[in-house]
């Protein structure tokens, strides 16, 4: 259509990628398909403008008399938040002149602003697995008048867990809609998932059987290093050469956000995405990654699942992943849409049997990592990473910290004493200051008794097993 045409080459896309040139024809015709390309490759729009022709918005002649105008025509299920985001933020763009109203639902955030969309009316929705569900069983979400349902990146959805959760929304939407799915890899579970619920998908692959799973484009070093280290090798790969955005990968989030500490003590513009963050707070740390104000993110796998910046060359394994799947989507952040990227990976000497199976999987010549340090000369050649470089941007601060943090302790202001007066006593007696020697002559107690005559005060005697004890000599004096 003109109008997705015109709202494409307004932010500069006017060539399509080979996923798209080869989907869309067939996907518009209403034929159900199987995308299979690389991470980075174009795959949201080669949907996407599939779902803007198909679906019929306000102000088209026919809108009226549909069964059920205002009803979701379009369902995109994408497997983390933040690529439910990113798939709406790009479908947005491409629908600013076609004006389809689109919703966004995810958990982490307030239920009100989806259910208010929701009840205006919306062509197409996104959104996480758990929040369809949720959203279709309190009968906020009707997917009956569904015309397309789009499953963006299932085998993250496998490895996530959620392909029963899949199984129950294709319940829930028409029998006879169009069903795409879109993946980098395809396996076994993801088939026997398209076998139950595509009726005859055509199978699309933008690439060869024989070309690697790996972008091309993207330089790839390995490097065997210790964990003590690492800090100091991620300070001088973040002052290479040519170094935009870079994206760091931590196995578990207390290490991501350790690191993040890490790195802005020492002087960069940092920032992290993990699971121990609100909704809120990740995505403030990936808008800030996206405009610049921070130029390194952070994050766990689970959290920057399907993250697309643009602008990012670099990106680090701070450990060794898991499989060779999570090492093609971890170093699939950068490297994308043709540009060339760096990724670097750390491998330690327990991750070394994992990192043989990863690298044999994936064809890789790295079978041996080479011990790297901080003050490695190779480190330095292989990266472009000027041999001035410091493991710090500014000095560090001699005020405390306070654990992982890396904030300020405030110092408590020094408060004045009160002059508190004591009494020194010898056998229980009062002993005056001025005689304190061992000559001091103890002070006599006397009590005054109710008509001011004074008199001696009376000593209680200790008792044991109920008899008296003989009195003490200072009792006696």
């Amino acid at each position: 259509m003109p109008d997705i045409v015109d709202a494409l080459s307004a932010v500069g896309i006017t060539h399509p990628f080979p996923i798209q040139s080869m989907a869309i024809p067939i996907a518009i015709t209403g034929t159900d398909m199987i995308g299979q390309a690389r991470t980075g490759t174009g795959k949201t729009l080669a949907f996407g403008v599939t779902l803007l022709q198909r679906i019929v918005v306000p102000g088209d002649r026919d809108f009226e008399e549909q069964a059920a105008p205002g009803k979701p025509q379009a369902l995109v299920v994408a497997p983390t938040r933040e690529l439910a985001s990113q798939v709406s933020n790009d479908l947005v763009t491409a629908a600013s002149k076609r004006k389809a109203r689109l919703v966004s639902v995810y958990g982490g955030v307030g239920y009100e602003p989806q259910l208010d969309a929701l009840a205006r009316g919306v062509e197409i929705v996104v959104g996480t697995p758990g929040r369809l569900l949720d959203l279709a069983d309190r009968g906020a979400l009707d997917l009956s008048h569904v015309k397309v349902v789009v499953l963006d990146e299932a085998d993250e959805m496998l490895d996530l867990g959620f392909l029963p959760d899949v199984e129950r929304i294709l319940a829930k939407t028409p029998e006879l809609r169009q069903t795409l799915l879109f993946s980098a890899t395809m396996p076994s579970a993801i088939v026997s998932l398209a076998r139950r619920h595509l009726r005859h998908p055509v199978n699309i692959r933008a690439e060869s059987a024989a070309d690697e799973q790996t972008v091309p484009a993207t330089a790839q070093f390995v490097y065997q290093a210790h964990d003590l280290d690492k800090p100091e090798v991620v300070a001088r790969i973040l002052q290479a050469e040519g170094r935009n955005r870079c994206m760091i990968f931590c196995r578990t989030k207390r290490a991501a956000q350790r690191l993040t500490d890490d790195l802005v003590e020492r002087g960069f513009q940092a920032a992290s995405i993990h699971g121990d963050l609100n909704q809120a707070a990740r995505e403030k740390a990936l808008k800030r990654f996206r405009d610049g104000s921070v130029d390194v993110l952070v994050a766990t796998d689970v959290a920057a699942r399907g993250i697309d910046v643009t602008g990012v060359t670099h990106v680090i394994n701070h450990e060794c992943p898991e499989d060779d799947k999570t090492y093609v989507h971890r170093i699939g952040r950068t490297g994308r849409a043709g540009a060339s990227g760096v990724a670097i990976t750390f491998v330690d000497w327990a991750d070394t049997t994992r990192w043989k199976v990863i690298n044999k999987t994936l064809g890789l010549p790295f079978t041996d990592p080479q011990e790297t340090y901080s003050t490695s000369e190779h480190l330095y050649h292989d990266l472009g990473i000027p041999t001035d470089v410091k493991g710090r941007l500014v000095e560090a601060k001699p005020a405390e910290k306070t654990g992982s943090t890396g904030r300020e302790r405030p110092r408590r202001e020094s408060r004045p004493r009160p002059d508190r007066q004591r009494r020194r006593t010898r056998d229980g007696v009062a002993v005056s200051r001025g005689n304190s020697g061992p000559s001091a002559e103890k002070a006599e107690v006397v009590e005054v008794s109710g008509d001011g005559t004074p008199r001696r005060r009376r000593r209680r005697r200790r008792s044991s097993g109920g008899g008296s004890q003989a009195p003490t000599a200072a009792a006696e004096a």
